[in-house]
């Protein structure tokens, strides 16, 4: 059974719509295309900077070009008028001395020389009005009519009776003036065509817009490949930063390395600093995606940490108070003595599991709070810290919980005073000497040192263990780091020692640094210290 044929779909008015011709392969309907746009559309659009930057170029050279070729038209016009004038002269000269021998105009032309082209107009008592104009054969002598034609131009043209620019019949445009003869009442009128002002005119014209055209497309031609060539930094700045918009930057490892090319940035151009700035900003949002990236990761890492350091207390505790609530329903049901002092002695080792869990769950959330004070610029009390009275008492709470290292230090005989909270900066040391002992095998000597070092005071913790792995050194003061990616209390620890230790250093404007090689590693903790007293000299 086939298929009736589908009617043709309603064409579309011609101003709307264009479709291409199908081809003999193709489906019955073809895709309409949306029609180009109109032209008024199209210039209504913002110009590209090199179509702006050449139309401003062109159009004020073109318009010097054109007012230069003006104004040496008009002044060589003036110069060419004004030596027209002088041959009109010249000539009038040359005719008044024939004029009173001669009777008519063109015996007068031809007793001389004169120029092609010159005119002659004469009215004397005796012959009347005659005229004659010098042609390439000779002078030839005007009609009445031709004199009736130029008497009625000439009183069209009276403004002026010493110059004036007439048209005349059958001759042209003239440059005419009127003299008399002397010792007569004749006057003659002697004239001179304009066709050579006017053709030299044209010429120059013509010759100043074929230079002017010829020079415009030079001009366009090198100011196109000039900006072009300048523009091309530009270019190579904004494709970059299409590169660097279609990134996915939302989520996930996001590294830029788009930039923009070196041979593109030039410190001595604009365009040039354009590129630098721009390659200096990305390489600023890739450190800070970098960044945001370590802190996603230690985020994760603090979560996971955080929520296993936790999470085993509170084990502890379900399991040890279960246990407790079984051994009392089962000394409930057998009232025997010796069940019930078992009982009694199951819940008192469970409440004191379930006590130590709570106090390391306690010191973890006290460590956490701690922190963010810090991070807050709070929980700091300042007052005069001996710093040799602190390290002593540090070490000496340092040698009961690690018997098996040998401890041992070095201070000065005068106090290394400074402005702080002693609580805190004892704990700086303690967490520094907990981490030399958690650290380092048994046998392994630990030396504390305190100095004054110019303006500042120097707590040194050295031990001659393992060393430090180069993988973790540049995260060694993070929170949550440790040398040992285990959870395990002994070797991991919790990794918010040294971070502690940080954050209480930063907080007193100090620095806290390490160095390390196995067998020597040492921390240093630079604090500003207190000046020393002036010392007052006896008088006599």
């Amino acid at each position: 059974m086939s298929t009736p044929p589908r009617p043709a779909p309603p064409v579309p008015p011609a101003e709307v719509w264009e479709t291409d011709a199908p081809d003999a392969d193709s489906p019955q309907e073809s895709t309409p295309k949306p029609k180009k746009e109109p032209l008024s559309q199209r210039l209504r659009r913002p110009w590209t900077l090199q179509a702006r930057l050449m139309t401003a170029v062109i159009g004020m050279v073109a318009f010097i070009l054109v007012m230069i070729g003006i104004s040496t038209s008009a002044i060589l016009s003036q110069v060419l008028y004004v030596n027209l004038g002088a041959q009109v002269d010249e000539a009038a000269a040359s005719i008044q001395p024939r004029a009173a021998f001669q009777s008519s105009a063109e015996q007068v032309l031809e007793s001389g020389f004169f120029d092609s082209g010159t005119l002659l107009v004469m009215n004397s008592r005796g012959t009347g009005i005659s005229g004659a104009v010098v042609g390439d054969n000779g002078a030839r002598a005007l009609t009445t009519d031709d004199l009736g034609r130029i008497a009625d131009s000439l009183q069209a043209a009276a403004a002026d009776p010493n110059a004036q620019t007439v048209d005349l019949p059958n001759l042209g445009e003239y440059l005419v003036r009127t003299f008399q003869t002397p010792g007569s009442d004749s006057i003659f009128l002697v004239g001179l065509p304009l066709s050579s002002v006017t053709s030299t005119v044209g010429a120059i014209l013509t010759t100043v817009a074929l230079v002017t055209t010829g020079g415009l497309l030079l001009l366009a031609v090198i100011i196109a490949i000039v900006i072009r060539l300048g523009l091309r930094p530009l270019r190579a700045v904004a494709e970059t930063a299409t590169r660097v918009a279609s990134l996915r930057m939302d989520q996930g490892d996001v590294s830029i390395t788009e930039r923009v090319p070196a041979d593109q940035v030039d410190h001595h151009t604009e365009i040039g600093q354009v590129g630098t700035a721009l390659n200096t900003l990305l390489d600023r949002v890739d450190a800070s995606l970098s960044a945001r990236q370590r802190n996603e990761e230690l985020m994760r890492r603090f979560v996971a940490d955080a929520s296993h350091e936790l999470r085993t207390p509170l084990a502890s505790i379900r399991g040890f108070s279960e246990l407790s609530l079984r051994a009392m329903r089962q000394a409930q049901d057998d009232e025997s003595r010796q069940r019930i002092s078992l009982a009694v002695e199951t819940t008192e080792q469970s409440l004191e599991r379930i006590q130590a869990q709570s106090l390391r769950m306690t010191t973890l959330v006290e460590d956490l709070l701690l922190l963010a004070r810090l991070d807050e610029g709070q929980e700091l009390v300042y007052g005069s810290v001996d710093l040799t009275r602190l390290a002593v008492e540090a070490v000496g709470d340092a040698r009961p919980a690690g018997p098996d290292h040998s401890w041992t230090i070095d201070v000065p005989d005068t106090p290394v005073e400074l402005a702080g909270d002693a609580a805190r900066l004892h704990q700086v040391v303690a967490n520094l000497l907990a981490n030399a002992r958690t650290h380092t095998p048994a046998g392994s000597e630990v030396n504390v040192s305190v100095a004054h070092e110019g303006a500042e005071a120097v707590l040194r913790v050295h031990d001659n263990g393992p060393g430090i792995d180069p993988s973790v050194a540049s995260q060694l003061f993070e929170r949550f780091a440790r040398a040992d990616r285990s959870r395990d209390r002994k070797t991991g620890g919790t990794g918010l020692g040294l971070s502690i230790a940080r954050a209480i250093v930063d907080a007193h404007r100090g620095t806290i640094s390490v160095k390390s090689t196995p067998g020597d590693t040492t921390f240093e903790v630079r604090l500003p210290a207190k000046p020393a007293d002036p010392v007052i000299a006896d008088t006599v």
